[in-house]
């Protein structure tokens, strides 16, 4: 009984892995849910605290609603998101009160995933892309976003945020976007994300796809395609 129950995992692991070729040369993950733990439960949370009523008809795991979605897509600043929070929260905001509720999503980051990726270089190339704005940004870009002092860049070759791209997951402009600036073929390049939505977009668009859950161990399956991939 309990080989069946394992045989059977693991064909529901594998079902979540749609290569296309055995030619990977570019590797791009998300950043919440993927390469950090993600908790939309903290940042409504704090949402609230700061006078948002109803924050759940603004904030979604994968893609916000109104002047959030409006500031993770690059349409406005974060100066402009902060005088639309204070409409909502009927008072006054700081942008470092909004950078706070912003950073409640990340709960922590996987530094392990991150150090265990550095052995893949330079056979391929790393990238992040990722749904977020400029104060979650600032701070992954900085050395507070590992213990050891290094920020998110010193472990990718490249970073595609949605607001610098003007362009949101799932939709597929940001993926297009993302091929054509990192001079990325799909059937060259392997995404992993853990929403589904997001996965069905880049495997539309031909791009491998390995869908994971929030805070699971991606290694194993990694390291199974990659092996395969030789």
């Amino acid at each position: 009984m309990e080989f069946i129950v394992k045989k059977h995992y693991l064909r529901r692991r594998l079902e979540k892995i749609h290569i296309y070729s055995k030619m990977i040369k570019n590797i791009i993950f998300d950043l919440g849910g993927v390469l950090t733990l993600l908790d939309p439960g903290e940042a409504l949370r704090r949402f609230k605290a700061l006078g948002v009523e109803n924050p759940e008809e603004y904030i979604n795991p994968y893609c916000q609603n109104g002047p959030f979605f409006e500031f993770e897509n690059g349409d406005i600043s974060a100066e402009q998101f902060c005088s639309e929070l204070e409409k909502i929260c009927k008072r006054p905001v700081s942008c470092e009160e909004a950078k706070n509720a912003w950073c409640g999503f990340i709960t922590s980051v996987h530094e392990e995933y991150l150090n265990y990726l550095q052995q893949f270089r330079p056979r391929y190339r790393l990238g992040v892309l990722s749904n977020t704005n400029p104060f979650i940004q600032s701070w992954a870009e900085t050395a507070d976003f590992t213990s050891n002092g290094k920020p998110l860049s010193s472990y990718f070759d490249m970073l595609f945020f949605s607001f610098r791209m003007r362009a949101s997951k799932p939709g597929e402009e940001i993926y297009r976007k993302m091929l054509l600036e990192g001079n990325m073929k799909p059937e060259e390049t392997l995404f992993i994300d853990d929403s589904e939505k997001n996965i069905e977009t880049a495997r539309r668009l031909g791009i491998g796809t390995l869908k994971v859950n929030n805070g699971e161990d991606w290694r194993p399956m990694l390291d199974r395609i990659l092996l395969a991939d030789r």
